[in-house]
């Protein structure tokens, strides 16, 4: 997580980071958010149950899929915004959901 919190500042973004689903919902209902990144395996719940969750809280937020979840990709597609493949390629996915 340190990692590609570190490429997103860099890249100019602002990031608040959460470790576990939970977290993650009490910051979305707390702060004012642009775009959520969401890894599929959370250690308190799946990514498509919080991104349900996200999607019913703030229905105008994207939510990008992150990490690698092979043969599940295509199914869990249906249900998000975005794809993120590998955090090499974070910056220009990012720049191409900003409309850059």
């Amino acid at each position: 997580m340190d990692a590609l919190k570190y490429m997103l500042k860099t890249a100019g973004y602002e990031v608040t980071a959460a470790t576990n689903g939970d977290q993650a919902l009490r910051l979305l209902s707390n702060l004012d958010v642009d775009g959520v990144l969401l890894e599929y395996d959370l250690p308190d719940a799946t990514g498509s149950a919080i991104r349900a969750e996200m999607k019913r809280i703030k229905p105008d937020v994207p939510v990008l899929l992150f990490a690698g979840i092979g043969s599940q990709t295509p199914f869990l597609l249906r249900f998000l915004d975005a794809y993120l493949q590998s955090p090499a390629r974070v910056e220009s996915d990012l720049r191409d959901l900003d409309g850059q």
